[in-house]
């Protein structure tokens, strides 16, 4: 996709549209790999904020439920399925009994890393579109702004 003049609202609008639609088939891509695999797409979802939470970050359900834009219920019913499959465990959190600390299982490990290659793969293809698209963006953006 190469634009032809950046400050054309129907190049942007279109820019715009196929940066969605990239998108969109990454998501339906990543959410048929995570039924492929075993998984709902969610619970894909959170075993990725759970083992990529940065370095002495507490992964809690409030946690969790942010990162995965759920409601607080919504989150612990997800961990509670994904508990009984035996992709998540739960600890107490020492420092404060009200809360629980999450941490993927050797299970969710392995799945997560078989579904990390093929999203992987499937982003590599898809990067250049989203790239360009990303980067007609943000030309226009900067433009918009001088």
């Amino acid at each position: 996709m190469q634009p032809t003049d950046i400050r054309d609202p129907a190049i942007l609008i279109r820019t715009l549209a196929d940066f969605r639609y990239a998108m969109r088939r990454f998501y339906q891509f990543s959410e048929k790999a995570a039924l492929s695999a075993g998984l709902q797409p969610r619970q894909y979802q959170l075993l990725l904020q759970v083992a990529a939470a940065p370095e002495h970050t507490t992964v809690t359900i409030s946690y969790v439920a942010d990162r995965l834009g759920l409601k607080h219920n919504s989150t612990v019913e997800l961990v509670d399925r994904s508990e009984k499959e035996g992709l998540v465990a739960r600890s107490e959190d020492s420092s404060d009994r009200r809360r629980t600390i999450l941490r993927v299982t050797r299970k969710g490990s392995q799945l997560l890393s078989k579904l990390a290659g093929q999203h992987a793969e499937e982003l590599n293809d898809a990067a250049p579109r989203l790239i360009d698209a990303l980067e007609h963006i943000r030309r226009h953006a900067r433009r918009e702004a001088q």
